[in-house]
């Protein structure tokens, strides 16, 4: 901001009617005075190259009367304590992205689809000590409200990206783990039924012997879709490793848990996955533990699904098994 602009105080717009029309006119912030009656008495060069409406069209009336989009209700009793208590207000971007709705028409601003502003409003006290008349100052910030907004924008990607698996879209190990973590010990302390369901996709090296890598990864995150389908927002679904995929069935007992099982099974094994010219089918392999209040820990839990799928593989995969807690 410029040296002029940043010289502008409440104190220096004590006598603010009669600075310098060319002042006015040429600093980069807007200045408005109103009275008491919200009617308009100074409004100067930014505001009418900003806002498309001249002084001599504005002045002598309701600022609501030309924007009203502002809620009138809502600046009355900001403005409160200028009038009633001589003191300054101010009005961050933050809090409400602007006071006025003006376009953005400058290269920098370019990105926004409107100006973010600061506004401050303090009063203009006259020689009695009465305060009839306030004045606002409208700065724009849109430069720097886009490049916090940016920040918090790439912030968030990151924390996404730290907690999702690049190439399936599902959490990744580290950031389901501790979500699994979570809800163990949230079925203790509820003890409602959930269930833990491992699975991976049987003899998947042969599919990358045969086809390739790539078509290994397109067969993963073919698979992980269908996962996404087959479960609910408030189930947690993650790639534990390579091909192998840990989903916990929030409160869902093994019977119904085995209904999920079951259609991601039959899905998989209709699925072609089409690769250079080739189509690729292959079958997965699911094993099941429902929670039990003598489990120790998550990955003592985790550890009987990932036997139970064990048990599939072993008696001859496309298929899934549940470990039958009640044999504790």
């Amino acid at each position: 901001m410029s040296n002029v602009t940043d010289s502008i105080t409440p104190s220096s717009f004590a006598a603010a009617t009669t600075l310098p029309a060319e002042l006015l006119s040429s600093i980069e912030v807007g200045v408005v005075i109103l009275d008491r009656n919200f009617q308009v008495q100074v409004w100067n060069k930014f505001m009418e190259n900003h806002g498309g409406k001249r002084a001599h069209d504005v002045i002598g009336s309701s600022v609501f009367s030309h924007f009203p989009d502002i809620d009138q209700q809502w600046l009355r009793t900001k403005v409160d304590p200028v009038f009633n208590l001589k003191s300054p207000v101010f009005i961050i971007w933050e809090q409400r992205p602007y006071l006025f709705k003006f376009g953005c028409n400058r290269p920098v601003t370019c990105a926004a689809e409107y100006m973010y502003q600061n506004v401050t409003m303090f009063p203009i006290v006259d020689k009695s000590g009465n305060v009839e008349q306030f004045c606002m100052l409208v700065y724009d910030v849109t430069e720097q409200a886009l490049g916090k907004l940016g920040m918090e924008h790439l912030n968030e990607e990151l924390k996404v990206a730290s907690r999702v698996d690049g190439l399936t879209g599902l959490y990744n190990r580290r950031y389901w783990q501790e979500r699994f973590d979570e809800v163990f010990k949230l079925c203790k302390r509820r003890d409602k039924p959930s269930t833990a369901m491992m699975l991976d996709i049987d003899h998947f090296k042969r599919i990358n012997d045969t086809y390739g890598h790539q078509a290994g990864d397109k067969v993963i995150k073919m698979l992980a879709a269908l996962i996404k389908r087959c479960i609910r927002e408030t189930d947690l679904a993650g790639r534990y490793g390579g091909e192998e995929f840990a989903i916990i069935l929030t409160d869902s007992a093994v019977s119904n848990a085995k209904v999920v099982a079951e259609r991601i099974r039959q899905l998989a094994e209709r699925l072609e996955v089409e690769h250079e010219g080739q189509v690729i089918r292959f079958t997965v392999s699911l094993g099941l533990a429902q929670f039990d209040t003598n489990f120790k820990g998550s990955m003592g839990w985790l550890e009987l699904a990932d036997q139970a799928l064990y048990e599939a593989k072993q008696n001859g995969r496309n298929q899934h098994r549940v470990f039958e807690t009640v044999t504790l």
